[in-house]
């Protein structure tokens, strides 16, 4: 099984190229990529479609509301646009050569790590609102996390998944 990887260290480059006021529409750009990843999988594994897609509507879920929170200008747009090939590369690279099942395992490690970056940029944050909705994205992360465990842990996923 391989390492989960550190993804902060993983797109690291990417987010030190784009002014601090668009990291968190980054940030928000990397959870609309996650589900496309959640559906594709729900495309590919028909049984495991409604809790991979509830995994999507969980992502979106968390750009929506960071972008809410953190409005881009259109220079702040165009850096994140700049950032996102090579970004979605360097993540797509982390995941290369791996059963599904791998993949999974390393997204859910995403979730998490995504979950504890979200609840420190709350914690940066002197609006009770502002935390309270970044919370609530770090939780999101986490229910996307569990439900990839609950997945990788059932047998008849497991062999579904090969």
């Amino acid at each position: 099984m391989a390492d989960i990887p550190d993804f902060a260290q993983v797109l690291g480059p990417f987010v030190a190229a784009i002014p601090e006021a668009g990291r968190p529409g980054f940030l928000a750009f990397l959870e609309r990529a996650a589900a496309s990843r959640y559906r594709a999988w729900a495309a590919e594994f028909p049984p495991l479609s409604e809790g991979l897609l509830a995994c999507a509507a969980r992502e979106e879920e968390i750009a929506t509301r960071a972008e809410r929170l953190f409005p881009l200008d259109a220079e702040l747009r165009e850096a994140i646009k700049a950032q996102g090939p090579g970004a979605g590369a360097a993540f797509a690279a982390v995941f290369a050569g791996l059963s599904v099942a791998e993949q999974m395992r390393l997204q859910a490690g995403a979730e998490r790590q995504g979950g504890a970056a979200w609840r420190a940029m709350a914690a940066q944050q002197e609006d009770q609102a502002a935390r309270s909705e970044l919370e609530a994205c770090a939780n999101l992360e986490e229910a996307s996390a569990t439900h990839l465990d609950t997945v990788l842990a059932d047998p008849s996923s497991a062999q579904l998944l090969g």
